[in-house]
């Protein structure tokens, strides 16, 4: 917490930070980190299961499109 390496957290849809939305029982809700350069990312959980809504819904894609469309504005 004190590195300011955390990007995700387990939550409600709410935004609420609570033991119900904690999936895996990760401590602090903690589900996605970033090294000390800030250029890798690691996730628990897997967006990219929930791409496709044939397969398991869209959810995850949402986190796709918002990197895409970041790394088109920087690139720009």
């Amino acid at each position: 917490d004190g590195d300011d390496r955390i990007l995700f957290r387990y939550s409600t849809p709410e935004g609420k930070i609570t033991d119900k939305a904690n999936p895996n029982g990760s401590v602090h809700n903690i589900a996605g980190i970033i090294n000390e350069d800030g250029n890798v990312c690691g996730l628990m959980p897997h967006p990219e299961r929930c791409v496709e809504a044939l397969i398991e819904g869209t959810d995850g894609r949402l986190l796709f499109e918002s990197l895409i469309h970041h790394v088109d504005a920087v690139t720009a």
